[in-house]
C-alpha cells in the first residue's frame, strides 16, 4: 500500500464508527465464523475450514490448552452493522514465560483491506494480553500446537492443505504497518509421489531398515493411546533443545489424534523402534481439504453426507503434518526408512500424486536438509511475527 493511501485510510476511519464486540453468544460466534466466508468469497484458492474445527479451539471441553491457559476473541463491526474483521488472543502459561518478555498469542485474524480496521483488531488483542501480564504477542498463531492454524501466508497463494492458514496478499502489509516483525519463516515443500527418491536416500533407507534391532511399523488405530505415548516420547526429546520449546502433553496429542481420526489412514503414520525404544515418527494424513472444500465449513447432516461421498471418491494429496527423531538417533537415516516404507504402501494404490511437507522453520537446518535429500521442491511460505508492546 502506498504511504498516501495508508494515511487516507486512517483519516477516513476517524469518521467511521467501528465497534469491537467480544464473542460471548451464539450470534457473535456465527459472525466470527462467517466473516471469513465474506472476505474470501471471490478467492477460488481459499478453502473454508470446518466451523467445528475452529470452534473446538475455543471450547475448554475439547482443547486441553485451557488446562494451562486462557483465550478470548472478538469481531469488528462497522457503522452499517457489517462484520468486517475478527481476532483472537490467548495465553499459554507453559510457553508465555520462556521468552525475553512474557509473550501471548493472537490469531484467527481476518480483516478487510483497511489498516485502521486491522489496527483496532490488533489493539484489542494487545490490550487484553497486556491486562493479563503480557509484554508482547506472536501472531498469527493458534491456541494449540503449531501443526494447525499457524503463521501468515506470504508466498505460495495456492489452495491450502488441511490445517494450514491461507491469507490474502495484503495481510502482510496490515501486520507490518502495525509494527509486527518476522521471528521466523515456515517453509513448506512438496514431493512428487510418483518420482523415485534420490538414489542415496533410498540406499540409506534400505540399509537402516535391515539393521539388527530396528523395527519399523505403522500406527494401529486400535492401540492409539500406546502410539500417542510413543509419539510424545519421541517429539519431546527431538525438539527439547529448540529455543522456547514447551513439551507436548499426552492430552494434547490425543486431542490431535482424535481430530485426525475421520481422515486418518494408519498406513501413512509410521514409527521406528530401536531395540523396542521409540526412536522416530512421521505423521502423514490424506489432505482433507480436498474433501471439505465442498462443504463451506458446514458439517451438518448434508455436510456429513457430502464428506462421506468425497472421502469415498478419495484425494490425491497427502500432508506430512509432523516428524521427529530422538536426538541420539538423528543423522542415522531413520527418517529415510520411514518414508520408503510409506512409499511402498502408497505407490500400489495409484491414488496420491504428491506429499506436502509442512511446515519447517527456517532455523531447522536438519529437517530442511532432509527435505532436500528427498528431492522436495518449494511450495509455500508462512511467517510467525511478533509485536513487542511499547
Amino acid at each position: 500500500m502506498r504511504l498516501d493511501a495508508f494515511f487516507l485510510q486512517l483519516i477516513f476511519a476517524r469518521h467511521q464508527k467501528m465497534t469491537i464486540k467480544e464473542v460471548k453468544d451464539k450470534q457473535a460466534r456465527k459472525a466470527f465464523l462467517d466473516v471469513a466466508r465474506k472476505i474470501y468469497a471471490n478467492d477460488e484458492n481459499w478453502i473454508c475450514p470446518l466451523d467445528n474445527d475452529i470452534e473446538a479451539v475455543f471450547d475448554p471441553a475439547k482443547n486441553s490448552f485451557f488446562q494451562h491457559g486462557k483465550c478470548t476473541r472478538w469481531i469488528l463491526i462497522n457503522d452499517k452493522g457489517d462484520v468486517t474483521g475478527r481476532v483472537a488472543a490467548f495465553i499459554n502459561d507453559k510457553k508465555a514465560y520462556t521468552y525475553e518478555q512474557p509473550t501471548g498469542g493472537m490469531g484467527f485474524f481476518e480483516c478487510i483491506e483497511n489498516q485502521a480496521a486491522a489496527n483496532l483488531l490488533f489493539d484489542t488483542a494487545k490490550n487484553w494480553l497486556h491486562q493479563n501480564g503480557m509484554k508482547a504477542m506472536d501472531g498469527p498463531i493458534n491456541f494449540g500446537e503449531n501443526d494447525t492454524f499457524w503463521g501468515l501466508l506470504i508466498e505460495g497463494f495456492i489452495p491450502p492443505s488441511y490445517g494450514m492458514n491461507y491469507h490474502l496478499p495484503y495481510y502482510k502489509a496490515l501486520f507490518e504497518n502495525y509494527g509486527f516483525v518476522t521471528q521466523y519463516e515456515q517453509i513448506t515443500n512438496c514431493v512428487d509421489a510418483h518420482k523415485p527418491f534420490p538414489e542415496r536416500f533410498t540406499k540409506i533407507a534400505q540399509w537402516v531398515a535391515k539393521k539388527p534391532g530396528y523395527d519399523i511399523k505403522h500406527l494401529e488405530a486400535a492401540r492409539i493411546e500406546k502410539f500417542a505415548a510413543d509419539f510424545r516420547e519421541i517429539y519431546n526429546d527431538a525438539w527439547k533443545d529448540f529455543k522456547n520449546f514447551a513439551p507436548i502433553s499426552q492430552e494434547a496429542i490425543l486431542d490431535s489424534f482424535r481430530q485426525m481420526k475421520p481422515i486418518m489412514d494408519e498406513n501413512l503414520i509410521w514409527f521406528a523402534y530401536v531395540n523396542g525404544e521409540p526412536a522416530s515418527a512421521v505423521v502423514v494424513l490424506p489432505d482433507a481439504n480436498q474433501i471439505i472444500r465442498h462443504l463451506n465449513g458446514k458439517l451438518n447432516l448434508w455436510g456429513k453426507i457430502k464428506f462421506l461421498y468425497y472421502r469415498w471418491k478419495g484425494v490425491n494429496r497427502m500432508r506430512a503434518v509432523v516428524m521427529g527423531t530422538k536426538q541420539k538417533y538423528q543423522n542415522h537415516g531413520i527418517e529415510s526408512a520411514l518414508f520408503i516404507k510409506m512409499k511402498e504402501y502408497v505407490l500400489p494404490l495409484n491414488r496420491y500424486n504428491e506429499m506436502e511437507l509442512s511446515w519447517v522453520g527456517d532455523f531447522n537446518d536438519k529437517m530442511l536438509a532432509l527435505h532436500g535429500a528427498m528431492g522436495a521442491t518449494f511450495s509455500k511460505k508462512h511467517a510467525t511475527l511478533r509485536y513487542i508492546f511499547k
